[in-house]
């Protein structure tokens, strides 16, 4: 009998963000991996639209900040929209209950 692990399976991809070259070691999807490195690649471009000049680095960390405002903001809308419903299940249900005798309930 073989003492196998089942450790998932990772590869080296590489991908390119904003003109560098990065090697990573991940389990997930190559497709999946580079759909992530395209969409880094795309949001520093857009942050570094706005500027005249920066570091690499810098130019990193308020992208990484303007990605993290969008994941807060979508959350926040997450749930709102959760609490938007429960009021709504709440109202239903009340009507329901109001036009539906309680004898069949018994």
């Amino acid at each position: 009998m073989t003492n196998a692990r089942r450790w998932p399976l990772t590869k080296t991809i590489d991908v390119e963000i904003y003109g560098q070259r990065y090697a990573i070691s991940s389990d997930a999807d190559e497709g999946y991996v580079r759909r992530l490195a395209h969409f880094i690649d795309d949001q520093m471009r857009r942050v570094a639209e706005g500027m005249n000049t920066t570091t690499p680095s810098r130019l990193a960390v308020l992208t990484a900040f303007n990605l993290a405002h969008q994941l807060f903001e979508l959350e926040k809308k997450r749930v709102q929209g959760e609490a938007d419903v429960e009021r709504r299940m709440m109202s239903l249900m009340a009507s329901i209950e109001e036009e539906v005798p309680t004898s069949l309930f018994r």
